[in-house]
């Protein structure tokens, strides 16, 4: 997390100096600047849905996960993922979404979050699957529920929970809405 508040400020400073100098200029000259010249930016953590990597991928291939674009996780990663989900429950057919374990693999492959820009952002919330990722979404359980909880979302229910029903602490109403540390 520290990595990327501190890439995060390091650019807003260079787009500030950039702003100050552009605003600054002398005469009718205009100068190109690249801002980001002698840096190297790499992706360290894919994190949608959290658990996948962790649960899907062998250690050798964790970090190739992280650093993979999305556009290419399909293909790398989907026939690894449907092995170890066979592996996990061998009496997978389809899961509470309808999706066939080669459905589902290939959408868990691709690690990005969809987002719903006109309907209820949530993980799941009995109805909605996948509009986004509100703070409170029980992540790990809907994961679980469309591992082992076969067609209906039932089967194997020891295996469909974390039993941990709500965080720790109350999350804040107002930004950064986040609980506060202990």
């Amino acid at each position: 997390m520290k990595k990327y508040s501190t890439l995060l400020r390091s650019a807003a400073l260079m787009l500030s100096l950039a702003f100050l100098f552009s605003a600054c200029k002398k005469d009718t000259t205009t100068a190109t600047v690249n801002l980001f010249a002698g840096f190297t930016y790499q992706t360290e953590d894919q994190m949608a849905r959290p658990a996948i990597n962790t649960v899907f991928n062998a250690a050798a291939d964790k970090d190739a996960f992280n650093t993979t674009i999305p556009s290419a996780m399909g293909a790398a990663f989907q026939s690894k993922f449907q092995a170890k989900l066979l592996g996990l429950n061998p009496a997978y057919t389809t899961n509470a979404l309808g999706l066939s374990a080669n459905a589902f693999t290939t959408l868990l492959a691709t690690d990005v979050l969809t987002v719903s820009t006109t309907g209820t952002t949530t993980f799941f919330d009995g109805t909605n699957v996948l509009t986004g990722r509100a703070l409170g979404d029980d992540v790990i359980d809907t994961e679980l529920l469309l591992i082992f909880g076969g067609t209906t979302g039932a089967s194997n229910p020891g295996l469909t929970s974390d039993k941990v029903s709500a965080n720790d602490k109350t999350f804040l109403t107002t930004f950064p809405y986040l609980a506060t540390p202990w």
